[in-house]
């Protein structure tokens, strides 16, 4: 922080709190004799025949006010609020954060740690093992694949068996630590935009759709030049790479025609974030558990 911005902070701080005790100070009414209190007890305001007292204000009512002024002071002598001045005590958010994560980890460690080198197909048949992995997908998954797992508009569905990178226990845990980033390069400049229409309407094809013939065959030509190397030849797609299957109809970014063209034309690009800093290993084990278990229904 800059020395004007210091100086700044620090001035309108002290400027605010001398304003408000001289409010408080020079409004402030003392008792007076009888004489003068019959003459002087109301505001002279009348409100439907009601006049307004103008009592002193009782005095644990006015040291409260004070000791709010003492506590200020001797809050901003102990944590930061003054600027750059740290505070006595140099208390930090940042520190206060981390010294109740390590506090959580070491409540929680053993909880989790019991689950830490059950292999992940048994978990998923744990029920309480399980509970605990829901908890875990709300608060770190859910806002982007639904609080079923359902997936979202450009985010996958986690209950089928259509997976991107791979839906074995391993692969389901590398995503979880280490994310994925998807990119579908956009094709439109390259094949032109007859060559993404008939391309398009060969992927509507291949996924057991509607589709002009005519121009699907042309497009399989567009296709085997260009997405062959990603998709496959008979577009089934190729995990390792995270080129989805087109033959499926299970599309992540819609199935329509002009959905299509709109991929091909323009390109996509998804990310699943890393989530190794944010959880520990073994709530990670027990999470990719929990995303495993979603699609076993589904697979049986």
């Amino acid at each position: 922080m800059g020395i004007f911005w210091n100086i700044w902070i620090i001035g309108l701080t002290l400027l605010n709190l001398a304003l408000l005790l001289w409010v408080l100070l020079a409004n402030r009414r003392v008792a007076v004799s009888d004489q003068d209190e019959a003459e002087n007890r109301t505001t002279g305001h009348v409100y439907d025949g009601i006049e307004e007292y103008d009592n002193p204000l009782p005095r644990w009512w006015f040291h409260l006010f004070i000791g709010t002024f003492v506590f200020t002071g001797i809050y901003l002598l102990l944590y930061p609020g003054l600027g750059s001045f740290k505070g006595l005590l140099g208390w930090t958010s940042v520190n206060e954060l981390r010294t109740d994560q390590q506090k959580g980890d070491a409540l929680y460690a053993e909880q989790f740690g019991i689950y830490a080198n059950t292999p992940i197909e048994e978990l998923a048949n744990d029920p309480a093992a399980m509970k605990m992995g829901l908890r875990l997908f709300a608060n770190n998954c859910a806002v982007c694949h639904g609080a079923d797992g359902g997936g979202n508009y450009g985010y996958p569905n986690l209950t089928d068996s259509d997976w991107i990178w791979g839906g074995t226990p391993d692969r389901i845990k590398e995503t979880i630590v280490n994310g994925r980033q998807g990119v579908m390069p956009p094709w439109g400049s390259v094949i032109g935009e007859n060559g993404v229409i008939n391309v398009t309407e060969y992927v509507l094809k291949i996924s057991g759709n509607e589709h002009d013939a005519q121009l699907a065959e042309l497009g399989a030509k567009v296709f085997t030049q260009n997405c062959a190397v990603c998709h496959g030849a008979d577009g089934t797609g190729n995990q390792l790479l995270g080129a989805p299957n087109l033959t499926d109809n299970i599309w992540l970014y819609g199935g329509e025609p002009q959905d299509i063209r709109q991929t091909v034309r323009q390109g996509r690009t998804g990310v699943m974030p890393a989530q190794q800093e944010l959880l520990k290993a073994d709530r990670i084990h027990l999470l990719a558990a929990y995303v495993y278990s979603l699609s076993m229904d589904y697979e049986e």
